[in-house]
């Protein structure tokens, strides 16, 4: 995990992937409700990242609505992280980082 705070957060923003599709905005809040949200995520193992004005940007998305195409380059990079922080790698690209067989 990047970031882990006892402090209040002032916003916070869950994302879900599937692989195929763009992002959706799953989870949002603000004050309380995104302490909640951050709590949950560390209690299921969630990774998280700190990035503050990203996630301005991201609670102004719909709950349920894809993330805009302008952020999915920024979004991309926090799906890596959480596959990094995983030590995972998408089932797409796993063929190409497959260790090679043993002689």
């Amino acid at each position: 995990m990047k970031a882990t705070t006892t402090q209040p957060l002032e916003v916070a923003v869950a994302l879900t992937w599937d692989g195929g599709s763009a992002p959706q905005v799953t989870a949002k809040g603000r004050g309380e409700l995104a302490t909640r949200i951050a709590a949950l995520a560390r209690e299921h193992g969630v990774p998280i990242d700190h990035d503050p004005q990203l996630v301005e940007v991201l609670a102004q998305v719909e709950l349920g609505q894809p993330v805009p195409e302008t952020l999915f380059h920024a979004v991309a990079q926090i799906i890596a992280f959480a596959y990094r922080v995983r030590g995972r790698v998408p089932a797409h690209l796993a063929p190409r980082y497959a260790a090679p067989p043993a002689p």
